[in-house]
């Protein structure tokens, strides 16, 4: 039966774009709208002059979302929550640090207002690090639970009890789920009610069954009715819904939720779960610079989904399973191809095919797989773009997103199962305005999906590039040589 595709509520299926390269795109510090000179100083001391395309974005999101002082969001309105789903070392960490310090800069009162949840204690000690960096000298206290110190200790960082009851002695808390939700249940006088910031990162972890419980327990911890005084129903808060006379006739504050992650999932079913309001999403995992234009969001035209390179012209040959070796061996030796990428699905995959052109011979190969270390894939990289190698065989995980030089031609050995592969691997070619192609070689038992899968991505001008038996003949003999080499050495 055909699998039925699951609805994207419109924040995931268009989201605002990050530039996916780092380096091409860097924005200095002082470009980046409202920041506090405190901060760009601290920012200047730490040796940071440019902000990465995720901070660059994400940053002003968040001042904007508060920039009518904590206590409201833009406009009187409840600020809307937001996801960023970008690679890991883009520069996560910092997105939310800068404008949690800087918004809450100007409190008064010491309340838990910003509570950052990780899944482990050495990126909680991580995070908790950069917002001491941060926060140091402005009298904002940051406080780290994570179960490294006795229940009791943590107790004491966190409240204190005096004649008129008790004070948060925290304004972030950065945590871990077990130790969090152990304070909520059992600490006298931990309140997070005036929460103002709940960051969740490594979101898609924090989803996972096992905590979903604490997220449950954090909101409802922050949407609780204190009790002790009538002076607290001022602030009191209401869970969100429409805007009516009541809801709006006095100040609330909004509890905004930042989700980051690598990979965002994209189950709408448990995104629901997380309950988020209007959410925005900023993503830097599907684009790329070629495909998406210049990292606005692209315009939505129902058949045109991707943009992909202008100079880059797609075939594709139509084949069998054992003809597959002979095609490529056809495309390098016959017609003389040169850098060339070539894709397989799988790591053994990969291996095989370069063992096998290695053994036929003629061809200067190389494999590019998670086997090598970061200093040997350099090295081969530079090699390829000196023109040393002509063949780089490659599975995706291991070229996702890394920019090859003069790649002239693309291969899909193997033809890529998601319509977002095969985006991310012919974007190889055809960079900065060169041409390249791309061939794939497809079974006839895939042709249909394949192209379908195209189509339904708006990608139609693929051409048909049938090669004849007779030109591969020849290559036969040599080729039965080869495989008989390669068994005896994988033997």
């Amino acid at each position: 039966p055909p699998q039925v595709q699951p609805f994207l509520p419109q924040w995931l299926a268009q989201p605002k774009l990050v530039q996916k390269s780092i380096k091409d795109n860097l924005v200095p510090i002082r470009d980046v709208p409202g920041i506090h000179p405190r901060l760009l100083k601290k920012l200047q001391m730490n040796g940071i002059e440019s902000f990465f395309p995720v901070q660059a974005e994400v940053i002003p999101a968040v001042l904007r979302s508060a920039s009518n002082g904590y206590l409201m969001g833009q406009g009187g309105y409840r600020p809307k929550d937001i996801c960023v789903s970008a690679p890991t070392g883009s520069g996560k960490t910092l997105s939310f640090v800068i404008p949690i310090v800087q918004v809450l800069l100007n409190r008064v009162v010491c309340q838990v207002r910003a509570l950052v949840v990780l899944p482990t204690k050495e990126l909680a000690q991580q995070v908790s690090k950069v917002f001491n960096i941060y926060s140091d000298g402005t009298g904002l206290k940051v406080v780290l639970i994570t179960g490294q110190k006795s229940f009791a200790k943590e107790q004491e960082m966190l409240v204190q009890k005096k004649v008129t009851g008790y004070c948060s002695l925290a304004d972030i808390i950065v945590a871990t789920p077990g130790r969090l939700t152990d304070h909520i249940n059992q600490t006298p006088g931990f309140s997070l009610t005036q929460l103002r910031f709940l960051i969740i990162d490594e979101a898609d972890r924090m989803i996972d069954d096992m905590h979903q419980n604490c997220l449950n327990q954090i909101v409802k911890a922050a949407f609780q009715v204190e009790n002790d005084s009538g002076s607290n129903m001022l602030f009191q808060r209401t869970k969100p819904g429409p805007v009516t006379a009541a809801s709006s006739c006095y100040p609330q504050i909004p509890l905004q939720k930042l989700l980051f992650s690598a990979t965002l999932t994209q189950d709408p079913e448990k995104l629901q779960q997380l309950d988020l309001f209007q959410p925005c999403l900023f993503t830097s995992v599907y684009s790329e610079k070629k495909t998406l234009g210049d990292g606005t969001e692209t315009e939505q035209d129902t058949n045109k989904k991707y943009t992909l390179p202008e100079g880059l012209s797609q075939c594709y040959v139509p084949c069998d399973l054992n003809s597959k070796p002979l095609l490529l061996l056809h495309f390098m030796l016959k017609m003389k191809f040169t850098r060339v990428l070539c894709f397989t699905n799988s790591r053994e995959a990969s291996h095989r095919l370069f063992l096998l052109v290695q053994a036929f011979g003629g061809v200067a190969v190389a494999e590019f797989s998670s086997r090598l270390t970061p200093n040997e894939r350099q090295r081969t990289i530079k090699e390829f773009e000196q023109g040393k190698i002509q063949l780089l065989i490659s599975t995706d995980a291991t070229a996702r997103g890394i920019d090859i030089k003069r790649v002239n031609y693309v291969i899909n050995y193997d033809v890529p199962q998601f319509i977002r592969t095969y985006i991310h691997r012919v974007g190889r070619t055809a960079r900065a305005g060169e041409v390249g192609v791309a061939f794939s070689l497809v079974l006839r038992i895939q042709e249909r999906r394949f192209l379908q899968m195209l189509n339904d991505a708006g990608i139609q001008d693929v051409k048909q590039h049938p090669v004849k038996g007779n030109s591969l003949k020849l290559l036969v003999q040599r080729y039965e040589e080869a495989l008989c080499k390669l068994e005896k050495t994988v033997k």
